[in-house]
């Protein structure tokens, strides 16, 4: 591995003094030396944040070579890099890029080495969505925190911070050193399909709080965190991965509700901030989605908001941003809008050659790209890229999974767990009383791919905890057959605890818990996802909320049932009636507790 002497001499030349002065104008004066000795199609190259599939640079299983070969003309990682000059990866679980940690760092040494053998080869900014809760690309054995609606239950600033540090010092023994996070959306929709617990609530100041305090965790690891997805995702009813939402609010409500925690995220100094694809009429009038919109961009975020940091866009292979456009005028209407990194294009292929006969053509200016660049080079800059651009792959358990990280998110996650009814006091269930224990409910996949399935998580816990619970999955949609069986199974037990999973009024989700709660049995549903699911279980004595259905969330919502934690999450979101939308039916800060009842 080339020494840290070798590395600066190979990138910079004359740049290197940056990493010598230690002075921001020298830091200013060597990248912008070394973006003037710079070919334009290196300059557009490193624009592009690209995905490769593969758990290696250089030799990726023959499976992930065919996928690449097919989405991206190129080999490996190594290739890509040779042939487009790509300035940032992005890891995917479904890329097989996230194995296990000491994989990642190996990938991560094997792109550095790829670039940095190049002429005038550059680090490479590896990024990936590491917001834990229900977005994670990095499983176990890395620690999995609470996610974002968890973590605005507990309302700590001082716990968001730490998941920030946490997460970041991860990642970063891991060579990542951008995460796509946090989520900064005001979640203001109960029908959100996107959003929803990625956002840390439904109060934008309180929302603002928990982003600035994670931002400033992550800067203290050294990775840069990205607020997300600008100028507001937080109330739409379209996932726009799959369409085009428009958000309806006016100029005013922007500015008080979706403008908040932006505004809060670069006033500490966020490193990178992500457009979303999603028209606001509001802002422009042009029906453009944010993303390719100068007016947004360049006018709201930079110039009102006065933003001059990293602005990313979200992945350019969703539908929201390909509606309007071809997939080789997106990327040049990114830049024109004033974005600087391009995310993931559908065809690196078209995108990169796009860019670079726009520039050619004069539709786009070199020092418009030059602009960009130099962000790009500044942030890399910042997180001391040129400087130590390998990590220690013998090192990496010391830092990923540790005994005091899972301790700490643990911690967490018991400040989290929402009591939302417990009429009779059927909470907390006693071993001694309540031995047997049925666990029914859906398994999601995992979303990390690597923790789970919850109903065995949850049975799991309660046993260790000294009950006997046994596991019955009845699925998403479970059918009468599910049903009967899970009630069968319900005769032989002391008590039920039932998952739920984004319940709906004619799901049969809900005709389970009805025909469990019939059988005379004490009944605890636990909401493990959206805490929504409440104003459909109407009849049921005990719910909890934990927001994700992480190992971490429900480890935690066991041993607030078996009373050795007790519950201390607020909602960070009001539940309206099922039947009425307008009527709330539990407000915002509502939580009950085992010793002094309504926490509201």
């Amino acid at each position: 591995m080339p020494s840290r002497r070798t590395v600066l001499t190979a990138t910079m030349g004359a740049a290197a003094s940056l990493a010598v002065t230690g002075t921001a104008r020298a830091d200013e004066r060597g990248l912008r030396s070394l973006l003037g000795r710079m070919t334009l199609p290196e300059k557009v190259g490193q624009l592009f944040v690209m995905r490769v599939y593969g758990h290696s640079a250089t030799a990726p299983d023959q499976a992930d070579i065919d996928a690449n070969l097919s989405e991206i003309g190129v080999r490996d990682a190594a290739e890509l890099i040779a042939e487009y000059h790509v300035g940032g990866i992005i890891y995917f679980t479904w890329a097989h890029n996230t194995r296990d940690p000491r994989q990642i760092a190996a990938l991560s040494n094997g792109i550095q080495r790829a670039s940095l053998s190049r002429p005038r080869g550059l680090p490479v900014l590896i990024s990936t969505d590491q917001e834990h809760g229900a977005v994670a690309r990095v499983g176990a054995p890395a620690t999995l925190l609470p996610g974002a609606m968890a973590v605005g239950a507990g309302g700590s600033r001082a716990d968001a911070r730490t998941l920030g540090r946490v997460s970041g010092r991860e990642l970063r023994a891991l060579g990542i050193r951008q995460d796509y996070a946090p989520v900064a959306d005001v979640n203001v929709n109960p029908a959100n399909p996107v959003i929803g617990v990625r956002s840390f609530g439904s109060d934008p100041d309180a929302v603002a709080a928990l982003v600035a305090a994670e931002v400033a965790g992550y800067q203290r690891s050294a990775v840069a965190a990205t607020a997300k997805h600008f100028p507001g995702h937080g109330d739409t009813a379209v996932d726009s991965h799959f369409g085009f939402p428009v958000i309806t609010h006016s100029r005013a409500l922007w500015s008080t509700l979706d403008a908040v925690p932006f505004r809060a995220a670069i006033r500490a100094g966020v490193d990178s901030i992500m457009t979303g694809h999603l028209m606001v009429p509001a802002l422009d009038g042009s029906g453009d989605p944010a993303t390719l919109s100068h007016p947004i961009v360049t006018g709201v975020l930079r110039g009102e908001l006065g933003y001059d940091g990293l602005v990313v866009t979200d992945s350019l292979g969703m539908e929201g941003v390909r509606t309007k456009y071809g997939d080789d005028r997106v990327p040049v209407l990114a830049l024109k809008a004033g974005v600087d990194q391009l995310l993931n294009p559908p065809s690196l292929e078209i995108a990169w050659n796009a860019v670079l006969k726009a520039v050619e053509d004069g539709e786009l200016t070199e020092a418009r790209i030059d602009a960009s660049v130099l962000r790009v080079l500044r942030l890399k800059s910042r997180l001391g890229l040129f400087d130590e651009p390998y990590v220690a792959e013998d090192e990496v358990d010391l830092f990923v999974g540790t005994r005091a990280h899972r301790a700490t998110a643990d911690r967490i996650a018991e400040r989290t767990t929402t009591l939302l009814a417990n009429e009779g006091g059927v909470l907390p269930l006693s071993p001694r009383t309540h031995r047997r224990l049925l666990v029914a409910g859906p398994d999601p996949a995992s979303p990390s791919g690597t923790t789970g399935p919850p109903t065995s998580v949850l049975a799991a816990a309660l046993t260790r905890l000294g009950f006997t619970a046994t596991a019955r999955p009845t699925g998403t949609t479970p059918s009468a057959a599910d049903i009967a069986a899970a009630v069968a199974a319900a005769r032989d037990v002391d008590a039920i605890v039932v998952g739920t999973y984004n319940l709906t009024a004619d799901s049969t989700q809900k005709t389970l818990v009805e025909r469990l709660t019939a059988t005379g049995k004490p009944v605890v549903a636990v909401a493990i996802r959206n805490p929504y699911d409440l104003a459909h279980l109407p009849g049921v004595p005990a719910v909890l909320a934990t927001y994700s259905w992480t190992d971490v969330e429900l480890r935690a919502a066991a041993r607030v049932i078996a009373g050795l934690a007790r519950p201390r999450g607020r909602l960070p979101v009001p539940v309206p009636a099922a039947d009425d939308p307008t009527r709330v039916l539990r407000p915002l800060g509502y939580g009950l507790s085992y010793r002094n009842g309504p926490t509201a």
